[in-house]
């Protein structure tokens, strides 16, 4: 396991901790830590989220595990936003997921780390499933090991998943996505080699490599966008697919246009949010109708970024 501080000096206090994988870090994660932390406020402890390293089913489900919304070191980056004291990442492997909810309370969250409270999202369940588990059976638990077990409500008025949001990705609905995660969902990577055919047009982009194979990508098309790169945000759009007007193979790509920008980002860092889909992807007749469509989307995007 990993123990990662996000204060100076978090000190020796006892742990208030929330479980999950929290892939993405959305809203509906932050209301759960908003709680924990006057929880632990009210306990005189600190707050900790309590996360795992792989994606559970990557261990019991091999090859059935979703595309994640964040790689690891994202979601860590999202949880220190989050006014938590730090978070202990666990290595998911078959031992942890034989661990009941009993043996896990008591040898992983009693007897090394310290916790004192333990904040359970409405709908959560840890350990390896057994009859009777929930709410009740972890507070049968707490009460016998010296946890303090509470609920945290649901988020008023709406739901909010990891899974809910993977489907608006796949569906290019990423404006919905983004409400939900609070935040756009982004892609970061390395700036590659295309095949230049946008630059032929005026159109230079930034053929993204994403350093994780492992996050969903949007479904096919063009979108609305924001480029950082070199500490710098730009205006962008961002096609998603095979660029069937210039041939570009059945290779999918993921490239950039910035606009009022012109440089070589070959081999640079970007990081692409995506804010609104523009359009499908289409075979355009020639080389002018493609230009023509490529200037009416820059105007787009103007309007909504």
């Amino acid at each position: 396991f990993s123990l990662i501080p996000f204060e100076e000096r978090p000190g020796e206090r006892r742990k208030a901790v929330s479980i999950g994988f929290f892939d993405g870090v959305h809203r509906g994660h932050r209301f759960v830590f908003d709680r924990l932390r006057e929880e632990a406020q009210r306990h005189g402890a600190a707050p900790w989220a309590v996360t795992f390293d792989v994606h559970p089913l990557a261990v019991l489900a091999p090859g059935q595990q979703p595309p994640l919304l964040t790689t690891l070191d994202e979601k860590i980056a999202a949880l220190r936003r989050c006014g938590l004291a730090g978070a202990i990442v666990l290595h998911f492997d078959r031992k942890m997921a034989g661990l009941t909810a009993e043996q896990f309370m008591r040898e992983l969250l009693l007897q090394t780390f310290a916790v004192d409270c333990l904040l359970v999202g409405y709908d959560h369940r840890f350990g390896r499933p057994q009859q009777g588990d929930g709410f009740e059976r972890y507070q049968e638990i707490g009460d016998s090991i010296g946890i303090v077990v509470e609920q945290c409500p649901p988020l008023p008025d709406e739901t909010i998943s990891s899974s809910h949001i993977r489907s608006l990705l796949e569906a290019g609905d990423v404006l919905e996505a983004g409400a939900g995660l609070g935040r756009p969902y982004a892609l970061t990577g390395t700036v590659v080699h295309g095949f230049q055919n946008g630059r032929k047009i005026g159109f230079p982009t930034a053929n993204l490599e994403p350093q994780s194979t492992d996050k969903i990508v949007p479904r096919r098309g063009s979108y609305a966008t924001w480029a950082h790169i070199g500490g710098q945000r730009y205006a962008a759009m961002t096609n998603i697919g095979q660029r069937p007007t210039l041939d570009n193979g059945s290779r999918v790509t993921i490239e950039t246009h910035l606009l009022d920008f012109d440089a070589d980002l070959y081999g640079e860092q970007l990081k692409v949010e995506f804010v609104q889909r523009l359009r499908d992807e289409r075979k355009f007749d020639n080389l002018n109708a493609l230009k023509a469509q490529l200037n009416e989307d820059a105007q787009q995007v103007r309007r909504y970024l």
